[in-house]
């Protein structure tokens, strides 16, 4: 799975999977919550999300996937785990494989690695104005086309709160989020919403999303290519927060059963976590590999 940043792991995962849970006991009822005020607390939840994934840009990390490849019988045929050192290059996030099956590389494996890499800093370092200004553009442009997808989302279910669950040692609403009937897509990424059920965890104490279980409840088609993801697809996202200043991935586990193009079937189970959170140092000299790095 490639990285994704927090607007990413939101926004496109709710609109490729969703969850049902079945629902949990609570120990006191929870408060009472009109279906307008949950889709208010969604809205400010994601909003903050998409703060985060400003603040992500400051953070590098250690991103480790393991994927288990199933046949078409569901049999599990093969399992590869692949682990990443995350960093930002230019303002860009880019991901250096550091070992694979947990072994480090071969030297020619790594080398390929390296030499990867500095492609991504040559061509950062020679970009043109132009170029800068339209790549920063097209950011900017997935920013808003999040934002306006996080409105979709809100509007496209009808919201129960369930209870009220400590979650990491902290007390978090638990929402429940069903299609709801009728609803008209704005946006072409939206139209497979009905698709999908999930649950949710927002943090009381700050209006923050820590945990989302997310099912597709019947089979959805998207993309020009025309993926199609099957019933019963399933992925949980949980975040952990960092430095007490932004809320980042802490594990992702993914079941998903699709066909791409029609043709080539995808069954898998995959397992990501990250961990070794550190502030980025932007006082870093990059300098071409294999040369010391020189910090001011």
């Amino acid at each position: 799975m490639s990285p994704m940043n927090r607007r990413r792991i939101l926004l496109a995962l709710l609109a490729i999977f969703a969850s049902g849970l079945v629902l949990g006991q609570s120990s006191a009822p929870p408060p009472a919550l009109s279906n307008d005020q949950i889709r208010d607390l969604i809205r400010h939840a994601a909003g903050k999300d998409l703060e985060n994934d400003k603040k992500q840009r400051n953070y590098t990390y250690v991103q480790r996937e393991e994927e288990h490849k199933k046949n078409g019988k569901g049999a599990l045929q093969s399992t590869e785990t692949r682990t990443y050192d995350v960093m930002m290059l230019y303002g860009e996030q880019v991901r250096r494989l550091v070992s694979r099956d947990d072994k480090p590389l071969s030297e020619k494996d790594a080398a390929k690695e390296e030499e990867r890499l500095q492609k991504i800093i040559d061509k950062r370092k020679h970009e043109s104005e132009e170029d800068r200004r339209k790549r920063l553009e097209k950011e900017e442009k997935q920013q808003e086309d999040g934002r306006k997808f996080v409105s979709e989302v809100a509007d496209a279910y009808n919201f129960r709160l369930v209870m009220i669950e400590p979650i990491n040692r902290r007390d978090a609403y638990v929402i429940d989020a069903d299609p709801r009937p009728g609803f008209q897509a704005k946006l072409k990424d939206a139209k497979m919403l009905p698709n999908f059920r999930f649950r949710v965890w927002i943090d009381k104490a700050e209006s923050q999303w820590v945990k989302v279980d997310i099912q597709c409840i019947q089979t959805a088609s998207f993309g020009w290519i025309l993926a199609r993801i099957h019933k019963g697809s399933n992925v949980v996202v949980e975040l952990t927060r960092v430095n007490e200043d932004v809320w980042l991935p802490k594990h992702v586990a993914l079941k998903l059963d699709a066909r791409i193009a029609l043709f080539k079937g995808v069954n898998l189970d995959e397992d990501v976590s990250y961990r070794d959170y550190k502030k980025f140092r932007t006082d870093i000299k990059i300098v071409p590999l294999g040369e010391e790095q020189v910090q001011h």
